[in-house]
């Protein structure tokens, strides 16, 4: 009798089709759940045989549960029982460092922070401290959340980030170079470790979780200590070769402010929270590092710390105009202080944009917690793209 061979490309091609399949259906029950599994198929265009496998699946391993109470079906027979997302048993870990402090969190497979805590650096920034206190401290929030179990932790952080590799290339602020980010959590923890930058991680949460789910195209901005970005299209995000896209923090803005690499306005320099609380201490206006302590003397009345909140946030929206020149994205997702906090300063960056363009510019969808859900991010989105690949019996 002869054999059939197969070649190795095919079999690429059906685990491909699999995982992609595998995707649509726990996405669509994260966007529409509770919901049928008929309309699942209608949503996704695979045949209902299929979804209900995939969700026969996807209950084994726990992921999702039929919810309590049926739908009825508009004709005679049995009601159609939904199905939703079980965000009661498992949890990721997320991961944040930025040059203050690192971040730790648990998020449940919707993206909502289920505990969250910062760990100051007090001038201890060398990388194997700062991550081995980061995998303690997720390790006590496990602890106190016993019922919860982890499917893996995500690591996010600013400067350059190598997603495949799992190591910070280079984080100036930092002093980081070629820190082995998803072997050191990883030995610490004995989770699977996802590493990335924290914009492109943002652009996975916006379009998981957040404001830009549905949109085409997708540009981050994020303005903080690091100014960097992030665009997606297709859900897919642009990571460019090693890693090293959205790298922007040396594109001239104009302005007055030195750069370390000698140049005059680079957005780093111009927009990064440093300057913004250089020139906060220069005006009298607070006598620390921390940015909110700025926004606080605005909202209690203070008119130069609103000045300068709305004058940064201008110049982010100076920033966000060159990027959409360039890119043309369908929505701008900007996670800057102002912008977050106060109107007048949202009002000014999208003014600044123009006209036509400020309705494609949102502030970022998680204001409370941006940095918790920068890191579980990581992880989720890795869950998101290949549910079936989870193994819950390893941790």
């Amino acid at each position: 009798m002869p054999t059939t061979l197969v070649s190795p490309i095919a079999r690429a091609s059906d685990a491909d089709r699999r995982r992609t399949s595998a995707s649509v259906v726990l996405r669509s029950v994260l966007e529409h759940g509770p919901v049928a599994r008929s309309t699942i198929a209608r949503l996704t265009g695979l045949s209902p045989a299929s979804v209900t496998d995939y969700c026969a699946r996807f209950t084994q391993l726990g992921l999702i549960r039929e919810a309590a109470m049926p739908r009825r079906s508009k004709g005679v027979g049995r009601p159609h029982v939904p199905v939703d997302l079980d965000s009661s048993r498992f949890v990721v870990g997320g991961v944040h460092v930025a040059v203050p402090y690192t971040t730790v969190a648990l998020l449940d497979l919707r993206g909502r922070v289920v505990a969250s805590r910062e760990l100051k650096h007090e001038g201890v920034t060398e990388p194997g401290r700062v991550l081995a206190r980061a995998a303690d401290g997720l390790g006590a929030l496990l602890d106190a959340a016993p019922g919860c179990r982890p499917l893996g932790v995500g690591f996010a952080a600013g400067g350059w980030v190598d997603q495949e590799a799992g190591t910070v290339v280079e984080h100036q602020l930092l002093g980081w170079r070629d820190v082995p980010v998803r072997e050191l959590i990883g030995a610490r923890t004995g989770l699977p470790v996802h590493v990335d930058g924290h914009a492109r991680a943002l652009v996975n949460a916006e379009r998981l979780f957040g404001r830009a789910r549905g949109s085409r195209s997708v540009l981050h901005l994020f303005v903080g200590n690091v100014v960097d970005a992030a665009f997606a299209t297709n859900d897919e995000v642009h990571h460019g070769p090693r890693s090293q896209a959205g790298a922007i923090a040396h594109l001239p803005l104009g302005g007055s402010q030195r750069c370390g690499c000698g140049r005059v306005g680079c957005l780093q320099v111009e927009l990064s929270e440093r300057t913004l609380c250089e020139r906060a201490r220069a005006a009298g206006v607070i006598a620390g590092v921390n940015p909110m302590h700025l926004v606080r003397g605005a909202a209690d009345g203070d008119p130069v710390a609103a000045r300068l909140l709305v004058e940064r946030s201008r110049m982010t929206g100076r920033a966000a105009g060159l990027l959409l020149d360039i890119l043309n994205p369908e929505t701008v997702v900007v996670t800057e202080v102002g912008a977050i906090h106060r109107e007048d300063c949202l009002t000014a960056l999208r003014d600044e944009v123009g006209p036509e363009r400020a309705a494609a510019v949102i502030p970022t969808s998680f204001p409370d917690s941006v940095l918790a859900v920068a890191g579980g991010s990581v992880a989720l989105d890795t869950l998101y793209r290949d549910p079936l690949a989870v193994s819950p019996e390893r941790n």
